[in-house]
């Protein structure tokens, strides 16, 4: 009895530490590394032009705001 309880919780045990266990610690280490190296040229590049590409959206929008403050002053209070 107490041999087919212990191979029932064995098995698994060994595919896990033969399968698993290893998959798992190369992603951690590889996770890890990543981490500490930063971000790479390209995402900073990206980063940049997002910045960019937000800035200019946030000046079209004070433009399209002054336009209709200026032909239709009670806009905003008409949306709400």
């Amino acid at each position: 009895m107490e041999v087919a309880i212990f191979s029932v919780i064995m098995a698994p045990f060994i595919l896990f530490v033969i399968f698993v266990a290893p998959i798992w610690v190369i992603l951690h280490y590889r996770s890890k590394r990543k981490i500490r190296e930063g971000m790479s040229a390209t995402d900073a590049e990206l980063v940049r032009q997002l910045a960019k590409q937000a800035e200019d959206m946030r000046e079209r929008i004070r433009t399209l705001e002054s336009l209709l403050d200026a032909e239709h002053a009670n806009w905003r209070k008409e949306q709400r």
